[in-house]
């Protein structure tokens, strides 16, 4: 099920109700979502060492301080990715031709729809992980660069697990997908699974 409250919060509505002719149309837009949507998963659990700040997964080099705060004391790492399928972008090009505002509900539809679907994901690695786990971290969260997007999609073989793919400037396809890591430490930590309370920036207009 799509999060309501979460599907207004990306529509901009913090503070006040949505009218009545905008609720019926996110209802309608939740409804034909949930109806298409096609959630995937992949993950891979690897070793991790840091040394002189150079944090190593696989075959990953990684600098980034803010990455380093997060996985202190780790010692493994899940690395997965999550999608909720194509369909949700041919009902926003679609919903574009005639209605932006349908176009901007299927957006923020969209968008509460993977973050349950990948909150999802973290509990199944929460619970099956040898250790306790960290805050899961993305690509461009922080200094985490955003080149090892590539890293990623090479080591969890994206387009044949779940069918997502990198454009040139990195984005993936479909739009409704996410990659991330989660540190897994041997020492016991309180695992934050929601990305706002595991990042610094707090000018974000969407940051609960």
């Amino acid at each position: 099920m799509i999060d309501r409250k979460e599907t207004e919060r990306y529509l901009g509505y913090m503070k006040v109700r949505p009218d009545a002719q905008i609720d019926a149309r996110i209802d309608a837009c939740i409804a034909q979502i949930e109806k298409t949507m096609d959630c995937r998963s992949v993950k891979r659990y690897e070793p991790m060492t840091i040394e002189d700040e150079t944090i190593r997964i696989a075959d990953m080099k990684i600098h980034s301080k803010s990455l380093l705060r997060n996985l202190k004391d780790c010692t493994s790492v899940c690395l997965f990715a999550a999608t909720i399928g194509p369909e949700i972008d041919r009902l926003i090009r679609r919903a574009e031709i005639v209605s932006m505002t349908d176009a901007a509900i299927y957006q923020a539809a969209g968008a509460a729809a993977i973050e349950s679907y990948v909150d999802q994901v973290n509990q199944t690695i929460i619970a099956e992980a040898d250790g306790y786990c960290r805050p899961r971290f993305s690509c461009g969260y922080g200094d985490f660069d955003l080149h090892h997007q590539r890293d990623f999609a090479r080591l969890l073989n994206l387009p044949k697990t779940i069918g997502v793919t990198l454009t040139d400037t990195l984005l993936m396809q479909p739009s409704k997908s996410v990659t991330a890591l989660v540190g897994i430490s041997p020492k016991p930590s309180h695992c934050i699974l929601q990305g706002c309370e595991a990042c610094s920036r707090t000018d974000c207009t969407y940051r609960r």
